[in-house]
């Protein structure tokens, strides 16, 4: 069982329990109230004089805060409360799944009974899928680059905080040359060189995808030895000479035709005796507790991930040796499944 030192990040979840508890958050957010507080605490009278909302308006928005336990309020002071505190620690992962939960929100609220009834129509209709736009990946133009690199953020901090836990439970240190295929900003490629010096990696996306990709690592001492491939992986020749080819969350994004098309070309282009290597959530379990309102993203891709023993399935009929399987929970069921190619 992977240590609980890498996965005190979950703690943000506490703060993003409900539609109100969200939007209070963002709401004191966006108004500075929180970096107000960061240094100590203040009484009403000096909230109220660096704030832009009337007295009554700010009265609220503390008491709901102090429900939700992100403020404490004791002697006429407001503080941030510790737990809170330490949730700041991942502050780029709170404020991302609180931005992706709140611009998908009205697709829950409109069309979840379409998604239950009907994966297809959701498709079809959803914003989410509309965010997630692939076709705007191709071609380098501002839009293109500024739309591609919104939804980048999100997956990326996702990357960041998931990333050690398959390096608890994939050993990479035998390995030399790792592709990562739909390896997006690279967060990934770049936490593993991080960790071994020895391996270099090539991450291969869309154009547009790559670029970002780029300037994200850039300034990390890793860049030197990440390489970026551009170009689509269902249909384009893949990179050779690879001793590990890395899935990290990217086949639930696809069918099962072209998940195994995906998983295919991977096993043709990795070396003999080389690793396939898939990380993914597993299908979606709601304990006696329910869903947070930050888990609202993973609850409306729920038609399309996978238990393991599919990626297992698999790897047996490409003939992959020594396969193994690591399955624990993080926010959500997540997936390990590693083979040998013979």
């Amino acid at each position: 069982m992977h240590p609980n030192h890498l996965v005190e990040y979950l703690c943000v979840d506490k703060f993003l329990q409900t539609l109100t508890s969200a939007r209070s958050l963002k709401s004191a957010l966006e108004l500075g109230l929180i970096d107000l507080l960061l240094p100590s605490g203040l009484n009403d009278e000096q909230l109220q004089q660096h704030s832009e909302c009337p007295a009554g308006s700010l009265q609220l928005l503390l008491q709901l805060l102090v429900a939700d336990g992100v403020l404490d309020h004791s002697g006429g002071h407001f503080t941030l409360s510790e737990p809170f505190r330490r949730a700041l620690t991942f502050r780029d992962l709170l404020e991302a799944k609180l931005d992706f939960a709140l611009l998908i929100a009205p697709d829950f609220a409109d069309l979840f009974t379409v998604l239950l009834k009907n994966t297809d129509e959701f498709l079809k209709r959803a914003k989410l899928f509309s965010l997630f736009d692939y076709q705007r990946c191709f071609e380098s133009t501002p839009t293109n680059y500024d739309r591609t690199k919104h939804w980048m953020r999100f997956t990326t901090a996702l990357t960041r905080y998931e990333s050690p836990i398959c390096l608890f439970y994939h050993d990479f240190s035998a390995h030399r040359r790792l592709l990562d295929i739909g390896g997006n900003s690279g967060e990934f490629a770049q936490q593993i060189c991080k960790q071994h010096s020895e391996i270099t990696a090539t991450v291969c996306d869309l154009p547009v995808v790559c670029d970002i990709g780029q300037q994200h690592i850039s300034t990390t001492p890793e860049a030197q030895r990440i390489d970026f491939y551009r170009a689509n992986a269902l249909d384009a020749p893949l990179p050779n000479g690879h001793d590990i080819v890395t899935f990290k969350s990217v086949l639930h994004d696809w069918p099962d035709e072209q998940a195994i098309i995906f998983l295919k070309k991977a096993f043709e282009s990795l070396e003999s005796g080389g690793t396939l290597l898939i990380y993914e959530r597993g299908p979606v379990q709601v304990g006696t507790s329910g869903l947070p309102f930050s888990l609202l993203p993973i609850l409306l891709f729920f038609p399309f991930y996978r238990p393991a023993n599919f990626y297992v399935e698999q790897f047996q009929r490409l003939g992959m040796s020594k396969i193994c399987v690591h399955e624990f929970r993080l926010e959500t069921p997540f997936i390990v499944v590693s083979g040998r190619k013979p």
